[in-house]
C-alpha cells in the first residue's frame, strides 16, 4: 500500500494574520503580581497574562519604571488590617513612569509625560497601572524613577504626621524614631525644612550616618542599650515636642518619658500591642495620636502635594532609594521590609 502524500499551500496573508493575532493579544497582556488569598509572602504570585488595565473617565495609564514597597502592604496581604481589598487584588500604591495612555476628561497629562503616583486603582506591582487622574503628579526632572515611587505615602504620611496631625511648628523639637526607612527619611527632610529641631534614630553605623545626611541635627543607634540615656542627656530637662514613632507596640512607653509638657507622640506604624501606664500622659498632659494616610480627605491629599512639589522644587525632598527587586523577587521584598537588618532609605520594585 502506498501512502500518496499531497503538500497544501498555505497562502501568506493566513500566516500574517495569525501572527498579527498572536502579536495583538501579548500587547494586551502584561506581568502583575496577584494575591489570590490573604497569607505569607509566599501568596504573591508573579503572572504574565494579566490584561493591562484601559484607563476610563479621568483615569491614566501608566507605563510602570519603579514601584514602592511599603509595610502596609504587607500587613494588607497578611490579611490582618482593617482594610482588606477585594482577591484577587495587586499590590502597591507608589508609582513612577511614563504615561501610556489616558481617559475621556484627562487634561493634565498626555502620553509620554513622566509622573509619579500616590495611590493606584488596578495595583502597582506590575508592568502597568491605572491611577485616578487626581493621584497623578508630574515628575521632576530633578528626580528619577525610583526616586518617584519613593514619594508617596512616605512623604504624604511624613507631611500629614508633622503638621495636620502633629501641628508642629517651627523652632519646636521632633525626634523621628526609626528615621532611616522612607517615612523616617522623609520626616527629617521635611521638619528640617519646616525649621524643626531634628532628632532621629536607626540601627545601623549607616543608617546613623544617613539620618544625619538627611536633615537630622542629632542621630541615635537605637540598638544601643543606653540609646534612650542619650536622647536624654541631650534634650535635657525639657524633653522633645514631637515623636515620630515607626515601631509603637516596642517604643510607645518609652516615647511617653521622652516627651516634654503637651508634647505628642504620632503613631506611624505599629506590628503588635503595648501596655503603657496612661499616667505618664497626665504628668506632662501629653497625646497618643494615630496616623493614617487612608483617612485624609481630598482637601488635606493637596495640601501635602502642593508642599511636597515645592519641596522637589526647592531642592530639599529628595528620597533616598534603599533595597531595589525585580517583579520576581517580590516574596524577598516582603520578607526584607519586615525582617531586614535595618532600613536603608525606600525599598522599590523595578518592573
Amino acid at each position: 500500500m502506498r501512502l500518496l502524500l499531497v503538500a497544501v499551500p498555505v497562502r501568506s496573508s493566513v500566516l500574517f494574520n495569525c501572527t498579527r493575532i498572536t502579536m495583538a493579544a501579548t500587547r494586551n497582556v502584561m506581568r502583575a503580581v496577584r494575591v489570590l488569598e490573604f497569607g505569607g509572602p509566599e501568596v504573591l504570585k508573579l503572572q504574565s497574562d494579566v490584561l493591562i488595565p484601559d484607563p476610563k473617565e479621568n483615569q491614566v495609564l501608566i507605563k510602570v519604571h519603579a514601584c514602592g514597597v511599603n509595610p502596609v502592604e504587607t500587613y494588607i496581604r497578611s490579611g490582618n488590617y482593617a482594610r482588606k481589598p477585594a482577591l484577587p487584588y495587586t499590590p502597591g500604591s507608589d508609582v513612577a513612569g511614563v504615561v501610556e495612555g489616558i481617559g475621556e476628561h484627562v487634561t493634565a497629562f498626555k502620553k509620554g509625560d513622566r509622573v509619579f503616583a500616590i495611590a493606584t486603582i488596578s495595583g502597582g506591582y506590575a508592568d502597568y497601572a491605572v491611577a485616578a487622574a487626581n493621584k497623578v503628579f508630574p515628575l521632576s526632572d530633578k528626580l528619577d524613577f525610583r526616586q518617584g515611587a519613593a514619594i508617596g505615602i512616605p512623604y504624604f504620611t511624613a507631611y500629614r504626621a508633622l503638621f495636620q496631625k502633629g501641628c508642629a511648628k517651627a523652632g519646636e523639637s521632633v525626634l523621628v524614631h526609626g528615621a532611616s526607612g522612607g517615612v523616617g527619611v522623609a520626616a527629617c527632610q521635611i521638619a528640617r525644612a519646616c525649621g524643626l529641631k531634628v532628632l532621629g534614630t536607626a540601627g545601623t553605623e549607616e543608617g546613623v550616618n544617613m539620618v544625619l545626611r538627611n536633615g537630622a541635627h542629632q542621630a541615635f543607634n537605637h540598638r544601643e542599650v543606653n540609646y534612650i540615656d542619650k536622647i536624654k542627656a541631650y534634650t535635657g530637662m525639657g524633653g522633645v515636642d514631637i515623636i515620630i514613632e515607626m515601631l509603637s507596640n516596642i517604643n510607645l512607653a518609652t516615647d511617653l518619658q521622652l516627651l516634654n509638657y503637651g508634647g505628642r507622640v504620632m503613631v506611624v506604624g505599629c506590628r503588635g500591642p503595648i501596655e503603657i501606664n496612661p499616667r505618664d500622659t497626665m504628668s506632662k498632659e501629653s497625646s497618643i495620636t494615630g496616623v493614617s494616610l487612608f483617612l485624609a480627605t481630598e482637601e488635606e491629599k493637596h495640601e501635602c502635594a502642593t508642599a511636597l512639589l515645592d519641596g522637589i522644587e526647592a531642592g530639599w525632598l529628595k528620597p533616598v532609594v534603599g533595597s531595589e527587586y525585580p517583579l520576581e523577587k517580590v516574596v524577598k521584598a516582603h520578607e526584607d521590609i519586615i525582617h531586614g537588618d535595618g532600613a536603608r532609605g525606600k525599598m522599590v520594585l523595578l518592573p
